[in-house]
């Protein structure tokens, strides 16, 4: 059953850097060098909570990623495969969970995929492989590769300038139709099943008129489909989540009791629960949501030493794979190798 991942960029990431990224080298996994470390955190206690609690992980295992200005962001993962994207230059790398080599799986800059946000996995079948679909932040454009042989199967563009829009993350939803977050402008687009070849991106829904008010800073970011087929996103802004409906389309504000999401970036839902990545506050809000997603609230955060600006998630069997992204040294001095933490949940 395909892992239903969204990822997006923070704030930091307006605009794709054009630091290159060598894919020299093989990577390793190790235990992070935290992982004995004792807690410092407390429980916090926000509005409309149910006895919300701090988890400090300290125990992480580390992927390292290949290459250098990596600059990650995106991950989706099917079993026990995974995908990262990179910021700087489009690749997308893939990993095996326990293996310890991260490898390159599509190369920098190829079919014009200069940057790379979010992307999501489609299970195949019998007959046919599943898919990627990735995000390409403000080039405006989306990729849809083979999974597994990394294919090129379609370029869809909403025709966009830079200014004009950042496509953020993506969720493939159960019967197929993928969903594409645009953190400047308020649309939400759709890529049709089995698209092939090049073509246009189709708004599913206009953000105008709606609860869903866009202003200044990043909008729309990360995506996930909950049951009814509805789709839930979160404003990095503001902190708020919103439902659109599966069948009317319409866009509600989520209830949660008061609370806010603030600088949420990749989201994940599994179990009735919504990992909530708030990138710039380094960790993980765990969010109990209703089963139709119009209300929920915040119970807890999941934190870890290794965590280094973290913008998406991917949850496989008990444990969460972290992007660990680093904008805030971009134009700086990042630690390398870029990293992916796998931390219990």
């Amino acid at each position: 059953m395909r892992t239903p991942v969204a990822a997006s960029v923070g704030v930091l990431a307006l605009v794709l850097s054009g630091c290159s990224s060598s894919q020299d080298g093989e990577p390793t996994a190790e235990p992070s060098a935290s992982a004995a470390a004792t807690s410092s955190s407390t429980g916090s206690s926000l509005p409309g909570s149910s006895a919300a609690t701090s988890q400090p992980s300290g125990s992480a295992f580390v992927y390292r990623l290949p290459g250098t200005g990596v600059f990650p962001e995106g991950i989706t993962a099917d079993d026990d495969t995974f995908w990262v994207t990179s910021t700087s230059d489009g690749a997308v790398f893939r990993g095996t969970v326990g293996d310890p080599e991260v490898r390159p799986f599509l190369a920098p800059g190829e079919n014009g995929r200069t940057g790379a946000a979010g992307l999501d996995v489609e299970d195949g079948d019998d007959s046919e492989a599943g898919v990627l679909v990735i995000a390409g932040g403000a080039t405006g454009r989306v990729w849809v590769h083979d999974a597994e042989t990394g294919e090129l199967r379609a370029t869809l563009t909403n025709g966009l300038g830079a200014d004009a829009t950042f496509l953020n993350d993506v969720v493939v939803g159960d019967d197929g139709e993928a969903y594409v977050t645009d953190s400047r402008s308020p649309v939400l687009w759709r890529v049709p099943p089995n698209a092939k070849g090049d073509g246009q991106l189709e708004p599913a829904v206009t953000f105008d008129g709606t609860p869903f008010v866009y202003g200044e800073g990043f909008n729309a970011n990360g995506i996930v489909e909950v049951d009814d087929d509805a789709l839930v996103i979160v404003q990095s802004s503001t902190g708020n989540l919103y439902r659109v409906d599966g069948g009317s389309r319409e866009v509600t504000q989520v209830d949660l009791g008061g609370a806010t999401l603030q600088n949420g970036d990749g989201l994940e839902y599994d179990d009735d629960t919504l990992y909530v990545v708030r990138n710039r506050d380094g960790l993980i809000a765990r969010v109990d949501l209703s089963d139709d997603g119009r209300s929920g609230r915040v119970t807890g955060e999941i934190r870890d030493p290794s965590f280094a600006y973290p913008t998406t998630v991917a949850a496989v069997d008990d444990r969460l794979l972290v992007v660990n992204s680093q904008f805030d040294k971009r134009g700086g001095d990042p630690v390398e190798p870029f990293t992916v933490s796998a931390v219990p949940r």
